[in-house]
């Protein structure tokens, strides 16, 4: 398979585009590593992937706005299934809401996790994966990021900080082996969209018309993408942003 013996880690695996991600990675062959600040979420999908996958998995608690706690975590991973090759950061959160009712304090805890997160997760691991000559790292941003969202001004920031990290980062190690690239989902289906919905179904589906294919997209869409940029199908491909939202952004 695409990733037979590579060593994944995955931030918020503990469900939705998470999970998908760590279920894909693992039917590409990779041992996977399910991080998530919810342990216990995390161990049960790691448990799952052993079963279903029959590949080496571990979930583990993890704060990725921590870099102590990163750091505790990485080692332990190495440790257990061996030099992360793949990581995927994922982990974020949202608060949907008028810029002009925002507060600080959700600015602060946005950039914590949306931002500083992928960058404290990819610090971490790039030491591993610059020794080994080898490595991929897929930043999972946002359409939000690339063209802006109504509602979420904070989230769409941090998001285009994410694609900027990504293309600054990738120029950096690209000749040490390493690759960097972004996955830009537009709207998916997640406990965000059933928010949305439950606040303006009128919203949730003028957000379906718009879309050119008239769906909103699956978790599983956009893990198909973080497989392809994690494998060596990519491996002349690094610093870009992918979108994966059925044609909504053609940018």
């Amino acid at each position: 398979m695409e990733l037979d013996g590579r060593v994944a880690m995955v931030t918020g695996a503990a469900r939705g585009i998470g999970e998908a991600i760590a279920d894909a990675l693992a039917a590409a062959g990779a041992g996977v590593a399910a991080a998530d600040l919810d342990g216990s979420g995390a161990a049960s999908v790691a448990g799952r992937l052993s079963q279903r996958r029959s590949v080496p998995a571990m979930g583990i608690s993890m704060d990725v706005s921590d870099s102590t706690s990163v750091r505790n975590a990485v080692a332990s991973v190495t440790e257990r299934l061996g030099v992360i090759d793949v990581l995927v950061n994922n982990a974020g959160i949202d608060v949907i809401e008028p810029f002009i009712d925002n507060d600080e304090s959700t600015w602060d805890r946005l950039l914590a996790v949306n931002l500083k997160g992928p960058m404290i997760c990819a610090r971490a691991v790039l030491d591993g994966m610059v020794e080994a000559g080898r490595g991929s790292i897929v930043n999972i941003g946002s359409d939000a990021g690339r063209v802006g969202s109504s509602g979420e001004v904070a989230y769409s920031a941090t998001k285009g900080g994410v694609i900027a990290f990504t293309k600054a980062l990738a120029r950096e190690v690209a000749s040490r082996g390493v690759r960097v690239n972004c996955v830009c989902p537009g709207p998916t289906d997640t406990a965000l969209m059933d928010q949305v919905a439950e606040a303006s179904q009128k919203l949730y589906d003028s957000l379906v018309r718009a879309i050119p294919m008239r769906r909103i997209g699956e978790p599983d869409d956009v893990a198909k993408a973080v497989v392809f940029l994690a494998s060596d199908g990519a491996r002349f491909i690094t610093g870009q942003s992918l979108s994966v939202s059925g044609g909504l952004t053609m940018a």
